[in-house]
C-alpha cells in the first residue's frame, strides 16, 4: 500500500532505511547517521509542503519517496527535487517504481513543472529507475563528493511534466 507519510508513526522506519545508506553506501553524501528526532523534524518540514509517500506492507514501511525544494529562489517554485529510498532487503521488487510513479502523478496533479533527481555515480539501479520513468540525464559533475576516502561523481536527471 502506498500512502502519505505519518511522521510520528513512520519516522523510525524511515530513519532505519535511510541510515543504512548513510553508513554503508555512497548513495547519500551524509556521513553521520540521523537521529530519530532529527528525522521526524525533516519529515514534518517536507511533508507540510510536498508529497511524501511510504510503501507499507503488513504494517511495515519498506520504502519511501518525496519531493522537496530544489532551489529556494521564487523562480524555481515549480521545480522539485525527488528522492526515493527502499529497505535494503526489498530492492529489485518493483517497489521503487510504484512509489516513484505515484509521487510523479501527485506532482503533475499539483502543477509542478520539473522534477530533478541527483544520483551518485555509478548507480546502475537508480539510473535505470529514473530513465524507466522518462527522466533524462542533463548533467554530470566529476569528483564533487568525498566519502569513504574516494571522490564521487554526481549526475542530474530531469523530468518535465
Amino acid at each position: 500500500m502506498i500512502r502519505p507519510v505519518r511522521p510520528a508513526d513512520d519516522a523510525a522506519a524511515i530513519c532505519e532505511i535511510y541510515n543504512h545508506y548513510v553508513t554503508d553506501t555512497v548513495v547519500t553524501f551524509e556521513n553521520e547517521p540521523i537521529a530519530l528526532p532529527e528525522m521526524r523534524k525533516r519529515i514534518e518540514t517536507i511533508s507540510a509542503h510536498f508529497p511524501y509517500l511510504v510503501y507499507e506492507q503488513g504494517g511495515r514501511v519498506l520504502g519511501y519517496c518525496y519531493a522537496d525544494t530544489w532551489r529556494t529562489r521564487e523562480a524555481y517554485n515549480r521545480t522539485v527535487e525527488t528522492t526515493v529510498y527502499l529497505h535494503r532487503d526489498w530492492l529489485g521488487k518493483g517497489i521503487g517504481s510504484q512509489l516513484y510513479a505515484e509521487l510523479l502523478r501527485r506532482l503533475r496533479a499539483a502543477n509542478f513543472h520539473v522534477a530533478v533527481a541527483s544520483i551518485t555515480l555509478p548507480n546502475t539501479a537508480s539510473v535505470a529507475l529514473h530513465e524507466k520513468l522518462d527522466f533524462r540525464k542533463v548533467a554530470h559533475f566529476t569528483e564533487v563528493g568525498w566519502k569513504f576516502a574516494k571522490w564521487l561523481d554526481v549526475g542530474f536527471w530531469e523530468l518535465i511534466f
